[in-house]
């Protein structure tokens, strides 16, 4: 029969989960806003779509290549998340092997700290894939020259 343990030795083990679940909430908080920008690059390619069989010429071209340029901050985004579920999970995985070590009295010291590892791995990948996902978005939002420059019909011109 597997000895019970005592309620000391299951606070003490809540207490060594704590860490990890807060990290959970982090990485819950991440998840937010990355599914956000998900949803903002996902309406703004559902009207530059819109706007691409209508258009010709250099808008067009124009407007293809932002559409590009879309779809592939949603597979950085995408595998940003990824990342962030795969830490997620490894990182319930480190709470459940505590208390199983505790539990069953198991030696899984090693099993954890290399889960925990792999959790922060795989966490830092998603950090540099979101700022990937930042600097393509940084270098593609900017105001079109003709658009800067341009004039109103009734504005003269300067000398």
């Amino acid at each position: 029969m597997i000895p019970l343990p005592q309620v000391s030795q299951v606070a003490q083990t809540i207490q060594l989960a704590l860490a990890p679940v807060f990290l959970l909430a982090g990485i819950g908080a991440f998840l937010n806003v990355c599914t956000g920008r998900l949803a903002r690059v996902i309406d703004r390619a559902r009207k530059v779509e819109d706007k691409v069989l209508s258009s010709r010429g250099k808008e067009h071209d124009r407007l293809v290549g932002e559409i590009r340029v879309l779809d592939k901050r949603m597979s950085v985004v995408n595998a940003a998340i990824f990342l962030s579920v795969a830490s997620g999970c490894a990182v319930c995985l480190v709470v459940i092997l505590l208390f199983a070590a505790e539990l069953f009295d198991a030696h899984m010291g090693t099993a954890i700290a290399l889960l925990f590892s792999v959790a922060m791995i795989l966490q830092a990948g998603a950090f540099a894939t979101f700022i990937l996902e930042i600097r393509l978005a940084s270098r593609t939002i900017h105001i079109r020259n003709d658009v800067l420059f341009h004039k109103a019909e009734d504005e003269p011109e300067e000398a």
